[in-house]
């Protein structure tokens, strides 16, 4: 208990009143303090970002940025250093960093890549988009996960336009033999995974939370000119609750967090070495 206190007291020290530019207290979707990036890194390890965002409209299930933070990132670093030789920030005995970070906090361009949950809400000032392209054109890799249905996937691609111009830019859906589903295992499907909420409401018979509209799956990509992928985004799914809730339910488990997993690693190693 005592841990617990000084460690919520150190992510709030920070804040004044616990609250940060409109956003609220900075509390992840279980309650979680945020860990913001302090002015050094503790470690020259591999820490996990996670963008703070402001939302503009609501999803159904939706949460904003706190969406999916910190745990589903948390649960798939430390599967990364298990399962990889990468050495994972973490303070002895916890679990690994997870930075909450705005994207025009400085400290955006020391995170190796970053991850956003329920785009489908997300509205990006100018100083936000320039902060992205600018991030994404250096070399940053970010992966935006969980946001369901068509008016969802509009609202994230006209913020992305912001920063990233169509005309510049495309996003398209990437083939199952490119090299990011094999940079470790052999990813054969796109895994369609629902929040455990609605996955536990309809018993498991189907995977698609809105109904025929986001009964498919998708693993879509931007490029940069040299056909690396900088911006993963996967839609009509919610790939970081397979890591998220992997402890909560064995049937959940078994059905979604083990092609999660495998998609997740594969993604993180691709971001670090391309």
């Amino acid at each position: 208990m005592v841990v617990l206190i000084a460690s919520a007291g150190y992510a709030f020290a920070q804040l004044p009143g616990g609250v940060f530019g409109g956003f609220g207290v900075l509390r992840g979707e279980q309650g979680d303090p945020a860990e913001l990036p302090p002015h050094e890194r503790p470690d020259g390890n591999l820490a996990g970002c996670h963008m703070l965002y402001t939302s503009v409209r609501r999803e159904a299930n939706g949460n904003g940025w706190r969406t999916d933070y910190p745990w589903g990132q948390r649960n798939l670093l430390i599967r990364l250093s298990e399962l990889t030789k990468i050495r994972v920030s973490r303070p002895a005995g916890g679990p690994p960093h997870v930075w909450l970070v705005r994207l025009t906090d400085p400290a955006l361009f020391g995170c190796p890549y970053l991850m956003a949950s329920d785009v489908g809400t997300i509205g990006l000032s100018d100083d936000e988009a320039a902060a992205l392209r600018l991030y994404l054109q250096k070399g940053g890799f970010l992966w935006v996960d969980d946001f369901w249905g068509e008016e969802a996937w509009h609202q994230w691609m006209r913020e992305l336009a912001k920063a990233m111009p169509s005309r510049e830019y495309t996003v398209e859906d990437v083939p199952l033999d490119d090299p990011i589903f094999h940079s470790m295992l052999d990813v054969k499907n796109v895994p369609q995974v629902t929040g455990i909420g609605f996955w536990r409401a309809v018993r498991g018979r189907t995977t698609s939370e809105r109904g025929a509209e986001t009964a498919v799956a998708h693993f879509r990509a931007m490029r940069d000119s040299h056909g690396r992928i900088i911006a993963a985004m996967t839609f009509n799914t919610d790939v970081s609750n397979s890591w998220e809730r992997e402890t909560e339910d064995p049937e959940y488990f078994y059905q979604f967090s083990i092609n999660g997993y495998a998609l997740g690693i594969n993604v993180l190693l691709y971001a670090m070495t391309h």
